[in-house]
């Protein structure tokens, strides 16, 4: 097989739970186990770092990737799902896996897969942990894809845990409350290994700490160990005052990644880059973690976390999807400076849009659109329900022409955003 038909027979014959939703979603550490088990478990031949999270997860393992990697260490990173290309999912240090890996590994275990019916996002996870073996990783960072107790990159023992914070999203898989929801994020403490918590929360914290009780493994709670807070600076890049509790240092860090969110992500990736520097084999100086926050998307590519597409009109775009992150989204949508508001906006069908449609600001002229997934929601469907919630605008089915609409109606004092969903955003790159 060349690489075209390696990804074919990825992405038809393996349930894809981007394509699929949830009838793709095969819970269970079995297959990936036994599969796993025959490859010669490569995931066992380098230190890892988990991380899970309804939001801000795949922020947090760039910058702590970034980080990893400008303290010397040969660094994997496993994210999902790609922007643009498959192969942005696996990076060592910073490089995309070469084509010609991706093809040899399915030729090799093409059978092994077929027979254990492997899901898409299993054998994705595989071929990361072989080709990070054979990369000679030191040290990865992998992204859960979805949950955590029965998420295949769970057959890991991490360093560290890592729990960004929990959500209402993906309530059909993981259950309708944030306890419950917390419970599948908790699957991925392990015996006596800590759990840094990005974002605690009354609602939930009780339900990580029985966990983390159960397994002897300390909770950090980040928001504790660090404070942060934006400071003015006229660059490009955003520019924060950060305290350290333990030893009462303050000192500044500049971030490559937009959006004002982006604060809390640096609090939980700098308590977890801190207890990776006092309490593992890992050395990670001052001057890596500064260096590795300020090129986070230069070293390691990271589209999409309000990302700037252009000035006059100001077009920014970014992956939030969940009320949760909507929720920042709309905080940040308030606090930049423009005239008009025009939101090119598309979402997936299992999206909460009860909860999602009306924190999105009011008084924007909406486009309407869809991805080329069989998951998006139809754009006329999505424009009735809008109205519902006072949201109102027109119909633009595919998403360059929406995008192209926005553009032509607005002015250079105007701004434009993109958004909704994850598809929309990679088809408007």
């Amino acid at each position: 097989m060349n690489y075209t038909q390696t990804l074919e027979f990825l992405f038809s014959s393996l349930p894809v739970f981007e394509a699929k939703g949830a009838t793709a979603y095969k819970p269970g550490l079995e297959r990936i186990t036994a599969f796993c088990r025959h490859i010669g478990n490569p995931q066992r031949n380098f230190f890892t770092i988990h991380v899970a999270g309804t939001n801000g997860k795949g922020s947090v393992s760039h910058i702590i990737a970034s980080v990893l990697q400008q303290a010397g260490y040969r660094t994997g990173l496993f994210t999902s799902p790609h922007l643009q290309d498959f192969r942005e999912r696996i990076r060592v240090d910073g490089e995309m896996i070469p084509k010609q890996k991706v093809v040899n590994f399915v030729d090799k275990h093409h059978g092994k897969m077929v027979e254990l019916e492997l899901s898409f996002f299993e054998m994705t996870a595989a071929l990361a942990f072989d080709y990070f073996a054979q990369s000679d990783v030191e040290v990865a960072v992998i992204e859960t894809g979805l949950g955590g107790r029965l998420d295949a990159t769970n057959i890991i023992v991490p360093l560290v845990s890592v729990i960004t914070n929990v959500g209402l999203d993906h309530t059909a898989l993981l259950g309708d409350t944030l306890p419950k929801i917390a419970a599948e994020k908790a699957g991925i403490i392990k015996k006596s290994i800590p759990v840094v918590i990005g974002e605690s929360d009354p609602r939930y914290n009780e339900v990580i700490e029985q966990t983390a009780a159960a397994n002897k493994s300390k909770v950090i709670y980040a928001e504790q160990e660090f404070s942060c807070e934006p400071c003015l600076c006229g660059t490009d890049r955003q520019h924060f005052c950060m305290h350290r509790t333990r030893d009462n240092r303050n000192f500044e860090v500049d971030l490559d990644l937009g959006g004002n969110y982006q604060r809390r992500n640096m609090v939980t990736a700098a308590a977890t880059v801190d207890f990776l520097h006092e309490e593992t084999p890992l050395t990670i100086s001052r001057r890596a973690f500064l260096e590795g926050a300020r090129d986070t998307a230069a070293n390691t590519s990271l589209m999409g976390r309000w990302q700037k597409l252009g000035e006059q009109p100001l077009t920014v775009c970014d992956t939030g999807h969940n009320p949760h992150g909507i929720a920042y989204v709309a905080r940040q949508l308030k606090a930049t400076p423009h005239k008009q508001l025009y939101c090119v906006i598309g979402f997936v069908r299992d999206k909460d849009l009860a909860h999602i449609l009306p924190l999105l600001p009011h008084d924007a002229h909406y486009i309407f659109t869809q991805a080329k997934t069989e998951r998006a929601f139809s754009a006329a469907e999505l424009t009735a329900k809008a109205a519902i919630y006072g949201l109102h605008g027109e119909t633009v089915t595919e998403v360059p022409a929406a995008v192209a609409r926005a553009k032509e109606l607005a002015g250079a004092d105007d701004m434009i955003f993109i958004g909704g969903s994850t598809y929309v955003v990679a088809e408007a790159l």
